[in-house]
């Protein structure tokens, strides 16, 4: 298996800036606005981005959670082990609120599908918007499309993207891997 470096940690920092800076664009000072890393990758991403609106840009009432969709997949059955849940921690209201799902890779689209479907046991938010870090768009199975993209991927299928983040494997860093060789 080969693996190539697609993004380094000052790549990866200068994105999560500009993400930062684009939701701002979109939701000033974030009073109608949640934002809810998907379990399990996409809460590093997603404490990384409230960081930065909290210190760096002075976000004071940042509402952020997390939210759990194993048991809303449409694929949970099919797997012979038992499956391992993830904690939900959304200790805010959603209902009539800007929901920002945060997620480190889109793929199929599947996983937003699932999330789209768990969010629903939380209230109605008034919209829902999708964030990610890595976009493989050739790749969707469902028609769903990122509002805010760090980086676009046009990975083939025998290909993977893996995202490390410094809190779970120790860097900062996208790879590309190739299963094929």
């Amino acid at each position: 298996m080969s693996e190539t470096l697609l993004l380094d940690s000052k790549a990866i920092h200068l994105l999560l800036h500009r993400l930062a800076n684009q939701l701002l664009e979109h939701h000033l000072d974030f009073s109608d606005t949640v934002l809810i890393g998907l379990q399990p990758r996409g809460i590093y991403f997603a404490n990384r981005l409230g960081e930065l609106l909290r210190e760096e840009y002075g976000i004071k009432d940042l509402s952020l959670g997390y939210l759990d969709i194993t048991f809303f997949r449409d694929d949970f059955r099919r797997s012979q082990e038992p499956l391992k849940a993830n904690k939900t921690k959304i200790d805010f209201l959603v209902e009539n609120k800007k929901v920002v799902f945060i997620d480190d890779v889109l793929y199929t689209g599947r996983s937003i599908q699932s999330a789209l479907s768990a969010i629903q046991s939380f209230g109605r938010p008034k919209a829902i918007e999708l964030l990610v870090l890595i976009d493989r768009r050739f790749s969707r199975h469902l028609p769903i499309q990122p509002n805010y993209r760090g980086r676009q991927v046009d990975a083939i299928n025998q290909e993977r993207v893996k995202v490390c983040w410094k809190e779970n494997e120790g860097e900062d860093a996208v790879y590309i891997l190739n299963n094929t060789l």
